[in-house]
């Protein structure tokens, strides 16, 4: 690989409530839906989009490491949102998995996260999983919804910048970039826990959050659980990149 650095990362996601919109966009947001189970569902489902939801976490792991050496972790943390904190203040925390994590508003967390990619950006792979479709163009727009400029652009890359492999998204590496990867066939998408427990990587669902109960986790107050499955995410995402760099990986 051509870089020295991977700038491992993963962000987990909370959707608005309907009340947060004004009328004529809760109207156009529930366009369609014709009973109570197809407004909810449409409610659930703002947590996919940066205009209709706050990221509450971003896990981010270093890691320096060529090919025939063992890996080091240069720098790990959890950035955490905690909506109780004015603009610009950062609380220390440590998290029950050992990871030192920060709790910010949004906009200072955004901050922090691009910060910190642009120290290592010119000389690091970005590692995600589904990055490139979710968590890249999610950071982006939301941190222009909080008035936030990203410093580096990671979406849009154009072809120079993706031949180097500058930012392995390991879902479209381990569906071959197969269009229309879906439901069925040798280059069927699964969700990320599938393939780590199909490679033997220990799941990140294993200590009861996940990605679908995020929301209820952060309602409650529980953030630094939803920071300690972020970061058993990261790690495993990274486990998952040795797994391809291993047997699927062949530098083209």
């Amino acid at each position: 690989m051509k870089f020295p650095y991977y700038f491992v990362f993963d962000i987990e996601t909370v959707g608005f409530p309907i009340d947060h919109f004004d009328e004529a966009q809760q109207e156009y947001l529930l366009r369609g839906a014709q009973t109570d189970e197809d407004r909810a569902k449409k409610v659930r489902e703002f947590s996919l989009a940066a205009l209709t939801a706050k990221i509450v976490c971003i896990g981010i792991v270093v890691m320096e490491w060529q090919p025939g050496s063992e890996p080091k972790n240069v720098w790990q943390s959890a950035l955490i949102l905690d909506e109780t904190l004015e603009a610009g203040e950062k609380k220390r925390m440590d998290l029950p998995g050992g990871t030192v994590a920060y709790a910010f508003d949004e906009p200072t967390m955004l901050t922090a996260f691009w910060k910190t990619l642009g120290k290592y950006f010119d000389n690091a792979h970005l590692v995600s999983f589904n990055g490139k479709e979710f968590d890249a163009p999610f950071l982006m727009l939301r941190s222009a919804a909080c008035r936030v400029r990203p410093s580096k652009k990671i979406v849009e890359i154009d072809k120079s910048w993706d031949k180097t492999k500058k930012h392995v998204d390991l879902l479209k590496e381990l569906t071959f970039n197969a269009y229309g990867a879906n439901m069925s066939g040798a280059t069927r998408k699964y969700n990320f826990d599938f393939y780590a427990r199909a490679f033997g990587i220990p799941s990140p669902k294993s200590e009861g959050v996940h990605g679908g109960n995020v929301g209820e986790y952060y309602a409650a107050g529980r953030t630094e659980e939803i920071a300690d499955y972020c970061m058993r995410d990261v790690h495993a995402t990274w486990e998952l990149f040795r797994y391809w760099h291993e047997y699927l990986d062949f530098g083209e």
